[in-house]
């Protein structure tokens, strides 16, 4: 792992097609790039392997032209089949001892934690961050239950890996998270669906600032 986990999970993207063209929606990867997101999660619930595939290609020639690290949703095939720097695991997907072996000590691996118990367990079987939530409802396909600040702050004071947070979080919410000891934010429609990615982006940099 030649990439510094804590300081790239400071604006995490996480990507949702929603209705865009495939170029539509590589152009806001891009714009989101090119303007500061610091990491790129590329998230498909519901495309064939094949499509899973070509959109990873795409989606890595532009966050290597931008040296920002692609992580793949669930998917350690793909993640390996486009040399991404990293896998995002949640409960359902394959147990944490497992997808660390599979992708080996290298890669980034992320998991999901609603609870300490699953946060502590993640450390110990060799996840490198974690991400919590959802802090706030959300209108993505993924089904969430929702996470309380009280729980990401007994997280973030019971591991010793970084911490994000996830889930319905908005520029205007980012001061809601002053003293969680988190390391970032992990952010979707408020990126994906931004009218200005750019003004977006570079806003949502300086509300961190204020709280990391």
């Amino acid at each position: 792992m030649d990439v510094n986990i804590t300081k790239v999970l400071k604006l995490y993207l996480v990507t949702n097609r929603y209705d865009y063209s495939d170029e539509e929606f590589l152009s806001r990867i891009e714009q989101a790039c090119q303007n500061g997101v610091t990491l790129v999660q590329l998230r498909e619930k519901e495309v064939t392997t094949h499509k899973y595939f070509e959109l990873a290609t795409k989606v890595k020639e532009i966050t290597d032209r931008f040296k920002v690290p692609l992580i793949i949703d669930d998917r350690i095939d793909i993640c390996q089949a486009v040399d991404a720097a990293g896998v995002h695991i949640g409960d359902s997907d394959l147990p944490i001892s497992v997808a660390r072996r599979l992708i080996g000590p290298e890669k980034i691996l992320g998991v999901s934690a609603k609870s300490v118990m699953r946060a502590t367990q993640a450390e110990i079987e060799g996840a490198n961050y974690l991400g919590v939530g959802a802090i706030y409802p959300t209108k993505t396909k993924v089904i969430t239950k929702p996470t309380s600040i009280e729980t990401l702050k007994e997280i973030t004071r019971t591991v010793s890996i970084p911490v994000i947070a996830i889930g319905g979080i908005k520029e205007h919410t980012i001061h809601n998270f002053k003293n969680t000891e988190i390391n970032g934010v992990a952010m979707v429609s408020e990126i994906m669906c931004a009218e200005n990615i750019a003004d977006k982006v570079s806003d949502t940099i300086k509300a961190l600032d204020q709280v990391l």
